[in-house]
């Protein structure tokens, strides 16, 4: 036979495919013509693996021209030591002992809130000495207010006034002169409450690092019962041991959880804020003075374990009335 062949008719040609073809049941198509059924049968059947054949390459060609990745993920829980939050009442105390120069800088701030903008406030806005505290058994302090500390008058706020772009500019700040007044230090503010704060900060610090070292402030602060209602973690109530109490003379009593980070209590196993810290504050502000802090609610500082927390430069405010939460990722 040769290599090509040439059929006089599509049938013969139909008929040597269907009798050479490894196609299973092609052949039935040929011996079955006698019987119309069975040809029609068995040409449905074709038909119908044909059908399921190509449809079986549209899944295999549209599953490859779509890139799947098996992908295989384990996770892994470690347990973590929740970090050391510290938090205050932002309620600084008067000191009976520095009562007399405290009443005295009320008084400069008046005066100088009057001469810069013309505004006649009263002593009792920035003094109130509704609770005091009452230090005896102090022999050898004597009084400080017949000490020889006063008030710095070379320290003063003053309207300045500087020329930007050819346009005369007003401005508030302080000067800081040596005792003979001379040498002067000036430091200027675009927002006059922002060089008030600074100023009265500045002296109320001098005031208070008066108080002799002796004096042991956590003896005569309110405990933490009284700004702490509810204190939970992980679901558990807290312990007594699990803070540490301080004062800060401008942020008032603040309490440290978890300072040293080597109790298994304070173990974070899991996300979530069911499992973290949980806190109910009372945030009421008897003694609160308004030029030393315009903030009213609770100071909050989250560090590490063992470290001074500077909350002047990273803490933040929460104010009152209100639920907070804070996430944090290590």
């Amino acid at each position: 036979e040769g290599l090509i062949e040439f059929y006089d008719s599509f049938k013969e040609m139909f008929e040597f495919f269907c009798k050479n073809t490894t196609i299973h049941g092609t052949i039935r198509l040929v011996c079955s013509d006698s019987n119309r059924m069975k040809t029609a049968f068995w040409t449905l059947l074709l038909l119908a693996s044909f059908g399921m054949l190509y449809w079986q390459f549209a899944l295999m060609f549209s599953q490859y021209w779509a890139y799947p990745v098996v992908l295989t993920m384990a996770m892994h829980s470690e347990p973590k030591m929740f970090p050391a939050i510290t938090i205050c009442n932002l309620d600084p105390y008067r000191f009976e002992l520095v009562s007399e120069h405290l009443v005295q800088l009320d008084r400069m701030a008046e005066e100088s809130i009057t001469f810069l903008y013309g505004i006649n406030t009263s002593a009792s806005l920035f003094h109130m000495n509704d609770r005091n505290i009452h230090v005896k058994g102090l022999s050898g302090i004597g009084n400080l207010s017949r000490s020889s500390f006063k008030l710095s008058q070379n320290f003063s706020l003053l309207r300045m006034s500087d020329l930007r772009s050819g346009k005369k500019h007003s401005s508030v700040g302080f000067r800081l002169c040596n005792a003979t007044g001379g040498n002067c230090f000036y430091k200027t503010y675009s927002s006059g409450m922002d060089a008030i704060l600074e100023w009265y900060r500045f002296h109320y610090m001098n005031i208070m690092s008066q108080l002799p070292v002796i004096i042991n402030i956590s003896d005569h602060e309110e405990q933490i019962e009284d700004m702490v209602y509810s204190c939970q973690y992980d679901g558990e109530p807290c312990r007594p041991s699990d803070y540490v109490h301080f004062h800060h003379p401008v942020f008032g009593s603040c309490y440290t959880f978890n300072s040293q980070g080597t109790d298994s209590f304070w173990t974070a196993t899991k996300p979530g804020i069911p499992y973290g810290l949980s806190l109910i504050l009372r945030a009421e502000q008897k003694d609160h003075i308004p030029l030393l802090s315009t903030v009213a609610g609770v100071k909050v500082m989250i560090h590490n374990h063992n470290q001074t927390p500077f909350l002047e430069h990273e803490g933040f405010d929460i104010r009152p009335g209100i639920a907070t939460t804070i996430g944090i990722q290590q």
